[in-house]
């Protein structure tokens, strides 16, 4: 994993992004201290992809800041039910 000042990687910033790309980390360091990391972009989620070229899902990139309230669901808890299937002899 190469390692590079500051000066250096603004000098030569081209190749540093290529063997980025190529999947090599970068460790950029400012007066001998470590202080950052050039690597590649992990692939996004193919199926997050999908739905976003596809306009089911929108994304400004961002993290989302509020989400919807939960349904209110009248009755005894699903959980419950589950238990008394697995009690039934019948079943």
């Amino acid at each position: 994993m190469p390692t590079v000042g500051i000066r250096e990687l603004k000098a030569h910033l081209s190749h540093y992004v290529r063997l980025a790309r190529q999947g090599e980390r970068v460790i950029v360091t400012d007066r001998g201290r470590e202080v950052a990391e050039l690597r590649a972009v992990a692939p996004a989620h193919p199926g997050l992809k999908e739905l976003i070229d596809s306009g089911v899902v929108k994304w400004s990139g961002g993290k989302p800041t509020e989400f919807p309230r939960p349904i209110e669901i009248r009755g005894k808890p699903i959980s419950d039910t589950v238990l008394e299937l697995r009690d039934d002899p019948l079943r």
